[in-house]
């Protein structure tokens, strides 16, 4: 084999599949959107780093995230929350009352900005679904078990 052969698929970039983009609509708060955007030019700057410095692996890997970014900013979609705060909505903080006494509090937000360890969770999530449409005073069912709505704002 010539040599000639083994250099060029040396210098080829490794290419990486798509991430997965989810089938739900791409709803994003305000703040999402911005989020988006500070992600995108986090991974485009990473990826002419790593171009630069001609690691391979590190550009292919920075590369499928700026793919990904990229998609989720051409369909993302900047929902406000509704003025009317009877009911939970997108965007919206829900406090509710779990049967053990429990008391949560989320922020119901699109599925790239949810973390449920910052108290916010995806509209497409079992527990933002059980409240979606509800109001304070209301039951819904979460996981099997019941829950009051107490606040939602």
């Amino acid at each position: 084999m010539s040599r000639a052969f083994i250099k060029e698929a040396e210098d080829e970039t490794a290419e990486l599949p798509d991430r997965p983009i989810s089938p739900h609509r791409n709803f994003v708060t305000e703040a999402g959107l911005v989020a988006i955007a500070a992600v995108l030019g986090r991974f485009e700057a990473a990826h002419l780093a790593a171009t630069d410095k001609g690691d391979r692996e590190a550009a292919a890997a920075a590369l499928r995230e700026v793919r990904y970014w990229r998609a989720r900013r051409a369909s993302a979609e900047v929902v406000k929350p509704p003025a009317d705060k009877s009911q939970a909505s997108f965007g919206m903080t829900v406090t509710l009352r779990r049967d053990d006494g429990r008391e949560q509090s989320f922020r119901i937000v699109g599925e790239d900005e949810a973390d449920p360890s910052r108290g916010t969770v995806s509209y497409v999530s079992p527990l933002a679904r059980a409240v979606l449409t509800h109001g304070p005073g209301e039951t819904v069912e979460i996981a099997g078990r019941e829950a009051v709505i107490l606040d939602v704002r």
